[in-house]
Protein backbone atom coordinates (compact mmCIF):
# COMPACT_ATOMS: atom_id res chain seq x y z
CA UNK A 1 0.00 0.00 0.00
CA UNK A 2 1.36 3.49 -0.53
CA UNK A 3 0.65 6.64 0.66
CA UNK A 4 2.85 9.67 0.12
CA UNK A 5 3.27 13.35 0.85
CA UNK A 6 2.91 16.67 -0.17
CA UNK A 7 6.54 18.56 0.95
CA UNK A 8 8.81 20.51 1.14
CA UNK A 9 9.95 23.75 2.86
CA UNK A 10 13.18 24.55 1.04
CA UNK A 11 15.08 25.23 4.83
CA UNK A 12 13.58 22.39 6.34
CA UNK A 13 13.68 19.64 3.02
CA UNK A 14 17.52 18.08 3.34
CA UNK A 15 18.45 16.54 -0.38
CA UNK A 16 18.30 13.27 -1.44
CA UNK A 17 20.69 10.77 -1.04
CA UNK A 18 23.12 9.61 -3.64
CA UNK A 19 22.65 5.80 -3.58
CA UNK A 20 26.03 4.04 -1.88
CA UNK A 21 28.72 2.52 -4.10
CA UNK A 22 28.49 -1.16 -2.96
CA UNK A 23 24.30 -0.35 -3.94
CA UNK A 24 25.66 0.97 -7.48
CA UNK A 25 27.64 -1.87 -8.00
CA UNK A 26 24.83 -4.56 -6.98
CA UNK A 27 22.73 -3.08 -9.94
CA UNK A 28 25.81 -2.65 -12.26
CA UNK A 29 24.59 -6.08 -14.57
CA UNK A 30 21.05 -5.71 -14.77
CA UNK A 31 20.08 -1.90 -14.36
CA UNK A 32 20.95 0.88 -16.56
CA UNK A 33 22.57 2.54 -13.96
CA UNK A 34 22.57 6.29 -15.50
CA UNK A 35 18.98 5.99 -15.75
CA UNK A 36 18.86 4.86 -11.40
CA UNK A 37 21.88 8.07 -11.30
CA UNK A 38 19.36 10.22 -13.21
CA UNK A 39 16.28 9.71 -10.74
CA UNK A 40 18.62 9.91 -7.50
CA UNK A 41 20.74 12.80 -8.22
CA UNK A 42 17.35 15.46 -8.97
CA UNK A 43 18.75 18.64 -6.50
CA UNK A 44 16.50 18.88 -3.66
CA UNK A 45 15.74 22.51 -4.07
CA UNK A 46 13.36 21.20 -7.44
CA UNK A 47 11.85 18.88 -5.56
CA UNK A 48 11.29 21.81 -2.94
CA UNK A 49 9.52 23.57 -5.80
CA UNK A 50 7.15 21.35 -7.03
CA UNK A 51 5.72 20.64 -3.33
CA UNK A 52 3.43 22.61 -1.22
CA UNK A 53 3.14 21.32 2.24
CA UNK A 54 -0.16 19.79 4.06
CA UNK A 55 -0.45 19.82 8.02
CA UNK A 56 -1.99 17.36 10.33
CA UNK A 57 -3.78 19.41 12.75
CA UNK A 58 -3.78 18.99 16.43
CA UNK A 59 -5.40 20.98 18.75
CA UNK A 60 -2.95 22.78 20.63
CA UNK A 61 -5.02 22.83 23.94
CA UNK A 62 -4.44 18.71 23.82
CA UNK A 63 -2.59 17.66 26.85
CA UNK A 64 -0.37 15.31 24.10
CA UNK A 65 2.90 13.34 25.87
CA UNK A 66 5.86 15.55 24.95
CA UNK A 67 7.77 12.28 22.60
CA UNK A 68 4.07 12.20 20.55
CA UNK A 69 4.05 16.35 20.08
CA UNK A 70 7.56 15.92 18.50
CA UNK A 71 6.35 13.25 16.18
CA UNK A 72 4.06 15.76 15.50
CA UNK A 73 5.78 18.45 14.70
CA UNK A 74 8.71 16.66 12.70
CA UNK A 75 5.76 14.72 10.31
CA UNK A 76 4.35 18.75 9.58
CA UNK A 77 7.81 20.71 9.85
CA UNK A 78 10.67 17.89 7.96
CA UNK A 79 8.37 15.17 6.18
CA UNK A 80 10.93 13.09 4.33
CA UNK A 81 7.76 10.88 2.72
CA UNK A 82 7.55 12.33 -1.03
CA UNK A 83 11.77 12.58 -0.94
CA UNK A 84 11.50 8.69 -0.18
CA UNK A 85 8.49 8.40 -2.61
CA UNK A 86 10.44 9.50 -5.54
CA UNK A 87 13.40 7.15 -5.19
CA UNK A 88 11.52 4.10 -4.38
CA UNK A 89 8.61 4.64 -7.18
CA UNK A 90 9.95 6.84 -9.80
CA UNK A 91 13.73 5.95 -9.13
CA UNK A 92 13.45 1.98 -8.73
CA UNK A 93 10.09 1.71 -9.67
CA UNK A 94 7.91 -2.07 -8.77
CA UNK A 95 9.17 -4.81 -6.81
CA UNK A 96 8.86 -8.16 -8.19
CA UNK A 97 10.56 -10.88 -6.27
CA UNK A 98 13.34 -11.93 -8.36
CA UNK A 99 14.31 -8.89 -10.06
CA UNK A 100 17.06 -6.71 -9.80
CA UNK A 101 14.79 -4.04 -8.57
CA UNK A 102 13.76 -5.42 -5.71
CA UNK A 103 17.29 -5.87 -4.57
CA UNK A 104 17.42 -2.52 -5.44
CA UNK A 105 14.58 -1.75 -2.85
CA UNK A 106 16.15 -3.98 -0.52
CA UNK A 107 19.97 -1.90 -0.53
CA UNK A 108 17.93 1.14 -0.78
CA UNK A 109 15.69 0.72 2.04
CA UNK A 110 18.57 -0.74 4.55
CA UNK A 111 21.15 2.32 3.29
CA UNK A 112 18.32 4.61 4.43
CA UNK A 113 18.01 2.89 7.84
CA UNK A 114 21.50 3.52 8.09
CA UNK A 115 21.71 7.18 6.94
CA UNK A 116 19.38 7.73 9.91
CA UNK A 117 22.11 6.12 12.37
CA UNK A 118 19.78 3.00 12.51
CA UNK A 119 20.91 -0.76 12.38
CA UNK A 120 19.91 -2.51 9.19
CA UNK A 121 20.83 -5.68 6.87
CA UNK A 122 19.10 -8.04 4.58
CA UNK A 123 18.02 -11.36 5.91
CA UNK A 124 17.66 -13.83 3.55
CA UNK A 125 14.73 -16.27 3.74
CA UNK A 126 15.10 -17.88 -0.15
CA UNK A 127 15.19 -17.65 -3.69
CA UNK A 128 13.66 -16.60 -6.22
CA UNK A 129 13.71 -17.39 -10.50
CA UNK A 130 15.13 -14.43 -11.65
CA UNK A 131 13.64 -12.37 -14.29
CA UNK A 132 13.72 -8.30 -15.56
CA UNK A 133 11.01 -6.74 -17.50
CA UNK A 134 11.63 -5.01 -20.61
CA UNK A 135 8.95 -3.06 -22.96
CA UNK A 136 5.82 -4.75 -24.48
CA UNK A 137 5.03 -3.50 -27.72
CA UNK A 138 1.33 -5.06 -29.48
CA UNK A 139 -0.20 -3.75 -32.64
CA UNK A 140 -2.81 -4.97 -34.88
CA UNK A 141 -1.37 -4.87 -38.29
CA UNK A 142 -4.31 -6.58 -40.08
CA UNK A 143 -6.92 -5.66 -40.85
CA UNK A 144 -6.14 -2.46 -39.78
CA UNK A 145 -3.05 -1.05 -38.50
CA UNK A 146 -3.37 0.07 -34.60
CA UNK A 147 -1.16 0.33 -31.61
CA UNK A 148 -2.71 -1.69 -28.83
CA UNK A 149 -2.45 -1.22 -25.14
CA UNK A 150 -0.89 -3.99 -23.24
CA UNK A 151 1.66 -5.26 -21.18
CA UNK A 152 3.51 -8.76 -20.56
CA UNK A 153 2.74 -10.92 -17.53
CA UNK A 154 5.62 -11.26 -15.04
CA UNK A 155 7.95 -13.32 -15.76
CA UNK A 156 6.61 -14.02 -19.54
CA UNK A 157 9.13 -15.26 -22.19
CA UNK A 158 10.54 -12.45 -23.93
CA UNK A 159 10.22 -12.52 -27.96
CA UNK A 160 13.34 -13.48 -29.62
CA UNK A 161 12.23 -11.28 -32.62
CA UNK A 162 8.42 -9.78 -32.87
CA UNK A 163 5.89 -12.68 -33.39
CA UNK A 164 2.87 -11.92 -35.65
CA UNK A 165 -0.14 -13.83 -35.95
CA UNK A 166 -3.48 -14.40 -36.80
CA UNK A 167 -5.54 -14.06 -33.50
CA UNK A 168 -8.36 -16.31 -32.69
CA UNK A 169 -10.24 -16.76 -29.97
CA UNK A 170 -11.69 -20.14 -27.56
CA UNK A 171 -14.14 -22.13 -28.74
CA UNK A 172 -17.91 -22.81 -28.20
CA UNK A 173 -17.98 -25.95 -27.41
CA UNK A 174 -18.98 -27.92 -24.03
CA UNK A 175 -16.12 -30.63 -23.04
CA UNK A 176 -12.88 -31.40 -22.99
CA UNK A 177 -13.27 -34.04 -26.14
CA UNK A 178 -14.52 -31.54 -28.07
CA UNK A 179 -12.36 -28.54 -26.54
CA UNK A 180 -9.06 -31.24 -27.48
CA UNK A 181 -10.01 -31.96 -30.66
CA UNK A 182 -10.11 -28.00 -31.78
CA UNK A 183 -6.58 -27.63 -30.12
CA UNK A 184 -3.97 -28.74 -32.62
CA UNK A 185 -6.21 -25.89 -34.80
CA UNK A 186 -4.27 -22.81 -32.63
CA UNK A 187 -0.59 -24.09 -33.94
CA UNK A 188 1.31 -20.53 -35.08
CA UNK A 189 -1.86 -18.86 -33.72
CA UNK A 190 -2.59 -16.34 -30.86
CA UNK A 191 -4.77 -17.44 -28.27
CA UNK A 192 -7.86 -14.77 -26.95
CA UNK A 193 -7.76 -16.63 -23.47
CA UNK A 194 -9.92 -14.34 -21.18
CA UNK A 195 -13.84 -13.71 -21.09
CA UNK A 196 -15.36 -11.12 -23.31
CA UNK A 197 -16.71 -8.09 -21.74
CA UNK A 198 -19.31 -6.76 -23.26
CA UNK A 199 -19.79 -2.88 -21.62
CA UNK A 200 -16.50 -1.74 -20.77
CA UNK A 201 -18.07 0.60 -18.13
CA UNK A 202 -17.99 0.95 -14.31
CA UNK A 203 -20.84 -0.61 -12.66
CA UNK A 204 -20.78 2.80 -10.82
CA UNK A 205 -21.21 4.86 -13.96
CA UNK A 206 -24.12 2.64 -15.25
CA UNK A 207 -25.83 2.45 -11.95
CA UNK A 208 -25.39 6.52 -12.34
CA UNK A 209 -27.00 7.13 -15.97
CA UNK A 210 -29.12 3.90 -16.55
CA UNK A 211 -32.60 3.92 -15.64
CA UNK A 212 -33.09 1.41 -13.04
CA UNK A 213 -34.62 -1.25 -14.79
CA UNK A 214 -31.86 -0.93 -17.35
CA UNK A 215 -29.33 -0.84 -14.46
CA UNK A 216 -30.76 -4.07 -13.16
CA UNK A 217 -30.80 -5.82 -16.86
CA UNK A 218 -27.27 -5.20 -17.90
CA UNK A 219 -26.09 -5.99 -13.97
CA UNK A 220 -28.17 -8.83 -14.38
CA UNK A 221 -26.62 -9.91 -17.94
CA UNK A 222 -23.05 -9.51 -16.55
CA UNK A 223 -23.67 -11.48 -13.74
CA UNK A 224 -24.53 -14.01 -16.03
CA UNK A 225 -21.82 -14.40 -18.75
CA UNK A 226 -19.16 -14.39 -15.74
CA UNK A 227 -21.10 -17.64 -14.19
CA UNK A 228 -21.29 -18.83 -17.75
CA UNK A 229 -16.95 -18.33 -18.84
CA UNK A 230 -16.71 -19.97 -15.22
CA UNK A 231 -18.75 -22.76 -15.99
CA UNK A 232 -17.00 -23.26 -19.56
CA UNK A 233 -13.79 -23.22 -18.30
CA UNK A 234 -14.95 -26.36 -15.99
CA UNK A 235 -16.38 -27.80 -18.60
CA UNK A 236 -14.03 -28.09 -21.17
CA UNK A 237 -11.83 -29.83 -18.44
CA UNK A 238 -9.05 -27.03 -17.53
CA UNK A 239 -8.42 -24.24 -15.25
CA UNK A 240 -5.92 -20.77 -15.28
CA UNK A 241 -3.13 -22.79 -14.85
CA UNK A 242 -3.79 -25.72 -17.07
CA UNK A 243 -5.32 -23.81 -19.83
CA UNK A 244 -2.39 -22.09 -20.97
CA UNK A 245 -0.19 -25.05 -20.58
CA UNK A 246 -2.21 -27.21 -22.87
CA UNK A 247 -2.67 -23.93 -25.05
CA UNK A 248 1.44 -23.28 -25.37
CA UNK A 249 2.06 -27.15 -26.14
CA UNK A 250 -0.07 -27.36 -28.62
CA UNK A 251 1.58 -24.75 -30.70
CA UNK A 252 0.25 -21.25 -29.58
CA UNK A 253 2.40 -18.25 -30.85
CA UNK A 254 1.16 -16.79 -27.73
CA UNK A 255 -1.66 -16.10 -25.37
CA UNK A 256 -3.82 -12.86 -24.26
CA UNK A 257 -5.61 -12.18 -21.63
CA UNK A 258 -7.71 -8.93 -20.18
CA UNK A 259 -7.90 -9.24 -16.57
CA UNK A 260 -9.63 -6.01 -16.08
CA UNK A 261 -11.04 -5.24 -12.55
CA UNK A 262 -14.25 -3.15 -13.44
CA UNK A 263 -13.45 0.04 -13.55
CA UNK A 264 -11.95 2.00 -16.99
CA UNK A 265 -8.46 1.73 -17.68
CA UNK A 266 -7.28 -0.34 -14.64
CA UNK A 267 -5.95 -3.95 -15.72
CA UNK A 268 -4.27 -6.28 -12.84
CA UNK A 269 -1.08 -7.97 -13.83
CA UNK A 270 -0.07 -10.95 -11.93
CA UNK A 271 2.50 -13.86 -13.49
CA UNK A 272 2.29 -15.82 -16.96
CA UNK A 273 1.57 -19.42 -16.47
CA UNK A 274 3.46 -19.96 -20.16
CA UNK A 275 7.43 -21.09 -20.37
CA UNK A 276 8.11 -20.08 -23.80
CA UNK A 277 5.80 -18.07 -24.90
CA UNK A 278 4.67 -14.70 -24.77
CA UNK A 279 1.86 -14.22 -22.05
CA UNK A 280 0.36 -10.88 -22.44
CA UNK A 281 -2.63 -8.68 -20.63
CA UNK A 282 -4.23 -5.88 -23.28
CA UNK A 283 -6.96 -3.44 -21.84
CA UNK A 284 -10.73 -4.32 -22.03
CA UNK A 285 -11.45 -1.82 -25.35
CA UNK A 286 -8.21 -2.99 -27.57
CA UNK A 287 -8.89 -6.82 -26.31
CA UNK A 288 -12.91 -6.58 -26.70
CA UNK A 289 -12.23 -5.38 -30.74
CA UNK A 290 -9.85 -8.38 -31.18
CA UNK A 291 -12.59 -10.71 -29.95
CA UNK A 292 -15.37 -9.79 -32.01
CA UNK A 293 -12.91 -9.23 -35.13
CA UNK A 294 -12.04 -12.97 -34.57
CA UNK A 295 -15.84 -13.80 -33.84
CA UNK A 296 -17.17 -12.51 -36.73
CA UNK A 297 -14.42 -14.01 -39.08
CA UNK A 298 -11.97 -10.34 -39.77
CA UNK A 299 -9.03 -12.98 -38.96
CA UNK A 300 -6.74 -9.83 -36.86
CA UNK A 301 -3.46 -10.30 -37.14
CA UNK A 302 -0.83 -8.83 -33.54
CA UNK A 303 2.31 -8.33 -33.65
CA UNK A 304 4.23 -8.44 -30.30
CA UNK A 305 7.37 -7.64 -29.42
CA UNK A 306 7.74 -8.16 -25.74
CA UNK A 307 11.28 -7.79 -24.04
CA UNK A 308 12.77 -9.18 -20.97
CA UNK A 309 15.38 -11.01 -19.39
CA UNK A 310 15.56 -14.56 -17.99
CA UNK A 311 18.32 -14.50 -14.89
CA UNK A 312 19.69 -16.64 -12.73
CA UNK A 313 17.61 -17.21 -9.63
CA UNK A 314 17.92 -14.66 -7.45
CA UNK A 315 18.35 -14.57 -3.33
CA UNK A 316 14.76 -13.03 -1.66
CA UNK A 317 15.52 -11.08 1.68
CA UNK A 318 13.52 -8.93 4.01
CA UNK A 319 14.98 -5.61 4.88
CA UNK A 320 15.70 -5.80 8.67
CA UNK A 321 16.39 -2.68 10.77
CA UNK A 322 16.71 -2.72 14.45
CA UNK A 323 17.22 0.05 17.41
CA UNK A 324 17.94 -1.56 20.66
CA UNK A 325 15.96 -0.97 23.50
CA UNK A 326 17.93 0.35 26.63
CA UNK A 327 15.35 -1.29 29.34
CA UNK A 328 14.07 -4.47 27.74
CA UNK A 329 16.22 -5.34 24.75
CA UNK A 330 14.84 -8.91 24.56
CA UNK A 331 11.00 -7.29 23.52
CA UNK A 332 10.13 -6.08 20.75
CA UNK A 333 8.03 -3.73 19.09
CA UNK A 334 7.65 -4.77 15.15
CA UNK A 335 6.76 -2.30 12.20
CA UNK A 336 5.87 -4.24 9.68
CA UNK A 337 5.24 -3.64 6.07
CA UNK A 338 5.45 -5.12 2.77
CA UNK A 339 8.18 -4.01 0.07
CA UNK A 340 7.84 -5.99 -2.60
CA UNK A 341 5.03 -5.61 -5.54
CA UNK A 342 3.32 -6.89 -9.12
CA UNK A 343 5.16 -4.88 -11.33
CA UNK A 344 2.22 -3.62 -13.85
CA UNK A 345 2.89 -0.04 -12.38
CA UNK A 346 4.94 1.13 -9.49
CA UNK A 347 3.31 -0.88 -6.76
CA UNK A 348 2.66 2.47 -4.94
CA UNK A 349 -0.29 1.71 -2.89
CA UNK A 350 0.67 -1.94 -2.72
CA UNK A 351 2.48 -1.05 -0.92
CA UNK A 352 5.14 1.59 -1.21
CA UNK A 353 2.50 3.65 1.12
CA UNK A 354 2.98 0.61 4.11
CA UNK A 355 6.72 0.88 3.29
CA UNK A 356 7.29 4.83 3.49
CA UNK A 357 4.74 4.59 6.52
CA UNK A 358 7.53 2.45 8.78
CA UNK A 359 10.63 4.03 7.49
CA UNK A 360 9.32 7.69 8.31
CA UNK A 361 7.96 5.95 11.80
CA UNK A 362 11.47 4.72 11.97
CA UNK A 363 13.25 8.08 11.56
CA UNK A 364 11.07 9.91 13.55
CA UNK A 365 11.26 7.21 16.20
CA UNK A 366 15.04 7.73 16.14
CA UNK A 367 15.51 11.06 15.84
CA UNK A 368 12.73 11.70 19.14
CA UNK A 369 12.86 8.80 21.09
CA UNK A 370 16.55 7.72 21.48
CA UNK A 371 15.61 5.97 25.17
CA UNK A 372 13.70 3.35 23.67
CA UNK A 373 12.27 0.90 26.58
CA UNK A 374 12.09 -2.03 23.87
CA UNK A 375 13.60 -3.01 20.81
CA UNK A 376 12.14 -1.61 17.91
CA UNK A 377 12.33 -3.36 14.52
CA UNK A 378 11.21 -2.54 11.36
CA UNK A 379 10.98 -5.80 8.65
CA UNK A 380 10.09 -4.66 5.03
CA UNK A 381 9.02 -8.36 3.96
CA UNK A 382 9.99 -9.44 0.25
CA UNK A 383 7.63 -11.94 -1.80
CA UNK A 384 4.70 -11.04 0.24
CA UNK A 385 2.42 -10.89 -3.15
CA UNK A 386 3.47 -14.87 -3.52
CA UNK A 387 2.48 -16.02 -0.25
CA UNK A 388 3.48 -13.79 3.01
CA UNK A 389 6.77 -15.82 2.42
CA UNK A 390 9.10 -13.02 3.95
CA UNK A 391 7.28 -12.41 7.01
CA UNK A 392 6.84 -15.97 7.00
CA UNK A 393 10.93 -16.52 6.86
CA UNK A 394 10.87 -13.95 9.46
CA UNK A 395 8.66 -15.40 12.02
CA UNK A 396 10.46 -19.15 11.47
CA UNK A 397 13.64 -17.98 11.65
CA UNK A 398 13.99 -15.45 14.08
CA UNK A 399 12.07 -17.71 17.08
CA UNK A 400 13.88 -15.79 20.13
CA UNK A 401 12.58 -12.60 18.44
CA UNK A 402 9.29 -13.81 18.09
CA UNK A 403 8.76 -14.94 21.82
CA UNK A 404 9.42 -11.37 23.05
CA UNK A 405 7.24 -9.50 20.45
CA UNK A 406 4.79 -6.73 22.29
CA UNK A 407 3.13 -6.01 19.22
CA UNK A 408 3.76 -5.95 15.52
CA UNK A 409 2.07 -3.11 13.33
CA UNK A 410 1.51 -3.68 9.84
CA UNK A 411 0.42 -1.46 7.10
CA UNK A 412 -0.63 -2.82 3.59
CA UNK A 413 -4.09 -1.78 1.85
CA UNK A 414 -3.53 2.03 0.56
CA UNK A 415 -3.12 5.33 0.94
CA UNK A 416 -5.99 6.46 3.11
CA UNK A 417 -6.15 7.48 6.68
CA UNK A 418 -6.45 4.40 9.08
CA UNK A 419 -9.78 3.64 10.19
CA UNK A 420 -10.37 0.43 11.35
CA UNK A 421 -7.97 -1.75 13.97
CA UNK A 422 -9.28 -4.98 15.11
CA UNK A 423 -7.55 -7.12 18.04
CA UNK A 424 -7.18 -10.32 15.88
CA UNK A 425 -8.98 -12.36 18.78
CA UNK A 426 -6.84 -11.76 21.95
CA UNK A 427 -9.18 -11.34 24.59
CA UNK A 428 -7.07 -8.82 26.00
CA UNK A 429 -6.35 -6.69 23.50
CA UNK A 430 -8.95 -4.03 24.32
CA UNK A 431 -6.45 -3.50 27.48
CA UNK A 432 -3.49 -2.74 25.98
CA UNK A 433 -4.49 -1.30 21.89
CA UNK A 434 -6.95 1.42 24.17
CA UNK A 435 -4.72 2.14 26.13
CA UNK A 436 -1.96 2.74 23.44
CA UNK A 437 -4.11 4.45 21.48
CA UNK A 438 -5.23 7.35 24.38
CA UNK A 439 -1.64 8.59 23.57
CA UNK A 440 -2.81 9.09 19.59
CA UNK A 441 -3.74 12.62 19.00
CA UNK A 442 -7.62 12.90 18.68
CA UNK A 443 -7.44 14.63 15.12
CA UNK A 444 -5.46 10.59 13.88
CA UNK A 445 -7.71 8.56 16.72
CA UNK A 446 -10.86 10.32 15.70
CA UNK A 447 -11.18 8.44 12.57
CA UNK A 448 -10.18 5.01 13.80
CA UNK A 449 -13.02 2.27 14.35
CA UNK A 450 -11.80 -0.75 16.76
CA UNK A 451 -12.97 -4.17 16.92
CA UNK A 452 -12.07 -6.13 20.03
CA UNK A 453 -11.43 -9.20 20.52
CA UNK A 454 -12.27 -9.70 16.48
CA UNK A 455 -10.91 -12.51 14.56
CA UNK A 456 -7.31 -13.59 13.73
CA UNK A 457 -5.92 -12.77 10.06
CA UNK A 458 -5.87 -15.89 8.46
CA UNK A 459 -3.74 -14.68 5.17
CA UNK A 460 -4.13 -11.19 3.06
CA UNK A 461 -0.72 -9.69 4.53
CA UNK A 462 2.02 -9.78 6.93
CA UNK A 463 0.35 -9.47 10.31
CA UNK A 464 -1.23 -12.88 9.52
CA UNK A 465 2.52 -14.21 9.80
CA UNK A 466 2.72 -12.91 13.56
CA UNK A 467 -1.17 -13.82 14.58
CA UNK A 468 -0.54 -17.73 13.23
CA UNK A 469 2.14 -17.93 15.86
CA UNK A 470 0.29 -16.89 19.24
CA UNK A 471 1.73 -12.82 18.44
CA UNK A 472 -0.41 -9.71 18.52
CA UNK A 473 0.04 -8.61 15.63
CA UNK A 474 -2.54 -5.92 14.44
CA UNK A 475 -3.39 -4.26 10.66
CA UNK A 476 -3.57 -0.72 10.81
CA UNK A 477 -6.52 -0.64 7.99
CA UNK A 478 -6.94 2.13 5.77
CA UNK A 479 -9.92 3.88 4.10
CA UNK A 480 -10.69 2.43 0.60
CA UNK A 481 -9.73 5.78 -1.59
CA UNK A 482 -11.09 3.06 -4.70
CA UNK A 483 -7.92 0.70 -3.52
CA UNK A 484 -9.69 -2.43 -4.71
CA UNK A 485 -10.89 -1.58 -8.24
CA UNK A 486 -8.07 1.27 -9.00
CA UNK A 487 -4.68 0.39 -8.03
CA UNK A 488 -4.45 -2.65 -6.54
CA UNK A 489 -2.18 -4.72 -8.44
CA UNK A 490 -3.32 -2.90 -11.29
CA UNK A 491 -1.83 -1.03 -14.05
CA UNK A 492 -2.56 2.33 -12.41
CA UNK A 493 -0.96 1.43 -9.12
CA UNK A 494 1.38 4.69 -9.47
CA UNK A 495 2.91 7.70 -7.04
CA UNK A 496 0.27 10.06 -8.36
CA UNK A 497 -2.43 7.90 -6.39
CA UNK A 498 -1.10 8.48 -3.46
CA UNK A 499 -2.77 11.06 -0.77
CA UNK A 500 0.70 12.51 1.06
CA UNK A 501 -1.99 13.98 3.53
CA UNK A 502 -3.34 10.81 4.48
CA UNK A 503 -0.20 9.19 5.24
CA UNK A 504 1.30 12.29 7.85
CA UNK A 505 -1.54 10.95 9.68
CA UNK A 506 -0.51 7.02 9.50
CA UNK A 507 3.14 8.26 10.62
CA UNK A 508 1.97 10.35 13.37
CA UNK A 509 -0.37 6.82 14.49
CA UNK A 510 2.08 4.58 13.66
CA UNK A 511 4.73 6.32 15.77
CA UNK A 512 2.64 6.87 18.64
CA UNK A 513 1.34 3.58 18.92
CA UNK A 514 5.26 2.16 19.22
CA UNK A 515 5.94 4.48 21.40
CA UNK A 516 3.03 3.59 23.92
CA UNK A 517 3.55 -0.04 23.34
CA UNK A 518 7.52 0.21 23.99
CA UNK A 519 6.84 2.31 27.08
CA UNK A 520 3.76 0.12 28.46
CA UNK A 521 4.99 -1.30 32.06
CA UNK A 522 3.38 -4.28 30.76
CA UNK A 523 4.49 -7.61 28.20
CA UNK A 524 1.21 -7.91 26.22
CA UNK A 525 -1.43 -10.54 27.49
CA UNK A 526 -1.72 -13.50 24.49
CA UNK A 527 -4.73 -15.38 25.72
CA UNK A 528 -6.80 -16.27 22.66
CA UNK A 529 -10.79 -15.63 22.30
CA UNK A 530 -13.01 -19.32 21.98
CA UNK A 531 -13.82 -19.31 18.72
CA UNK A 532 -17.22 -19.27 17.01
CA UNK A 533 -18.94 -21.77 15.43
CA UNK A 534 -18.76 -22.37 11.45
CA UNK A 535 -21.90 -22.30 9.35
CA UNK A 536 -22.06 -26.19 9.24
CA UNK A 537 -21.78 -26.47 13.05
CA UNK A 538 -17.90 -26.94 13.04
CA UNK A 539 -15.28 -24.87 15.30
CA UNK A 540 -13.34 -22.22 13.13
CA UNK A 541 -9.99 -22.97 14.29
CA UNK A 542 -7.26 -20.42 14.93
CA UNK A 543 -4.89 -19.76 11.77
CA UNK A 544 -2.05 -22.72 11.54
CA UNK A 545 1.24 -21.07 10.92
CA UNK A 546 2.87 -21.44 7.58
CA UNK A 547 5.91 -22.32 6.31
CA UNK A 548 6.93 -19.78 3.85
CA UNK A 549 7.89 -21.25 0.28
CA UNK A 550 11.31 -20.73 0.10
CA UNK A 551 11.79 -21.14 -3.33
CA UNK A 552 10.21 -20.55 -6.62
CA UNK A 553 10.18 -24.31 -7.61
CA UNK A 554 6.58 -24.89 -8.31
CA UNK A 555 4.98 -21.64 -7.84
CA UNK A 556 1.88 -20.88 -10.27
Amino acid sequence: MLKAKSLADKANFSPIPLPSPQFLLSLNQSINIMRINRFFAVPAVVLAAQFSWAQVKVDPKENLNPIVKSFVDEVNNNSQLEGMAYELLDGIGPRLVGTPEMLAANEWSAEKLRSWGIEANLQQFGTWKGWQRGTTHVDMISPRVKSLSATQLAWSPATKKAVEAEVVVLPKVSSKAEFDKWLPSVKGKIVLMAQYQKIGRSDEQIKEFATPELYEKLKAEKDQAAKDFTAYVKNIGYDNNTLPEALEKAGAAGIAISNWTGIMGANRIFGAKTSKIPMIDIDVEDYGMLYRMAEKGAQPKIKIDAQSKILPDAKSFNTIGIIKGKEKPEEYVILSAHLDSWDGAQGATDNGTGTLTMLETMRILKKYYPNNKRTIVIGLWGSEEQGLNGSRGFVADNPQIIKGVQAAFNQDNGTGRVINISGQGFVKAYDYIGKWLDGVPKAVRSHIKTDFPGMPGGGGSDHASFVAAGVPGFSLSSLNWGYFGYTWHTTKDTYDKIVFDEVKSNVILTAALAYMASEDPEFTNREKRVMPKDEKGGTVQWPEVKEPRRSSKDYK
